[in-house]
């Protein structure tokens, strides 16, 4: 089911699979990694369609170095379709990866997919979480004395923590090696993206525009959504993470 790509040392590593002529695109949110499509990746090579789940730059075992922000993600995902058909690509973002979405969809980076749909993307920010979110940027990463430990972190980071088992494959590539034990694979750089305006980012998208986020999620309210998505849903009963908790409820919005 999984094959990853390998085919250039600076391209993002990828999981893919499926068959067919329509292309899915899972973008994964702020401190994870592709790994936390599996269950809706399942279900989208049950409907007939291939997927592709990229780690993005500065998580996994994608290339770790910056510079980190939208425009640079956007770009490196645009490299990855060069190829695609992109009036048959669908694009699913969660959270950050929702933003990186827009900005790809903008027409800045070539041809347009078909649709965005985003489930979970964070519209409202204070200043004072900007100026948090940048200083985090600056700061080293912190080395664990055990894997445990880092994964445990990488867990709370990532907002997989007590949704799935610590060994679920959900949490695969959030933590690597280094010297004197173990570290989260995202680079404390990425962070440094957050401060543009995430809702008109988010109106730049020249396609299909649909929003969705669980009703338990804190970060997200529907109205906030709705100013942008008329249309938009909430997912009853589903937290921040949704397509982790309840992957055939975000399969579905396709």
């Amino acid at each position: 089911m999984i094959a990853p790509n390998w085919e250039d040392a600076m391209a993002l590593w990828t999981e893919r699979g499926g068959e067919g002529d329509g292309l899915v695109v899972l973008l994964h949110g702020l401190g994870a990694t592709g790994a936390v499509w599996h269950g809706v990746a399942r279900r989208i090579e049950a409907r007939g369609m291939r997927w592709i789940a990229p780690d993005l730059r500065g998580h996994g075992l994608s290339p770790s170095a910056g510079p980190f922000g939208f425009g640079n993600h956007a770009a490196d995902v645009a490299e990855l379709l060069a190829g695609e058909d992109m009036a048959r690509v669908t694009l699913l973002g969660h959270s950050f990866g929702g933003v990186v979405g827009a900005v790809l969809a903008s027409g800045l980076f070539g041809p347009l997919p078909a649709r965005l749909l985003t489930v979970g993307v964070k519209l409202t920010w204070s200043e004072a979480e900007i100026a948090g979110a940048q200083a985090m940027a600056l700061k080293p990463g912190k080395v664990f004395a055990t894997e445990a430990e880092a994964q445990e972190r990488y867990a709370k980071v990532s907002g997989l923590h007590g949704l799935i088992a610590p060994d679920a494959p959900e949490t695969a590539r959030g933590v690597h090696a280094v010297p004197g034990g173990f570290a989260l694979a995202m680079q404390p750089g990425v962070s440094g993206a957050v401060g543009p305006s995430v809702p008109d980012l988010m109106r730049g998208a020249r396609c299909p525009l649909s929003m969705a986020a669980g009703s338990e999620d804190p970060m997200v309210d529907l109205a906030t959504m709705q100013g942008i998505d008329p249309d938009a849903r909430t997912l009853p009963g589903l937290p921040h993470n949704a397509h982790v908790v309840a992957p055939e409820v975000v399969a579905a919005l396709l």
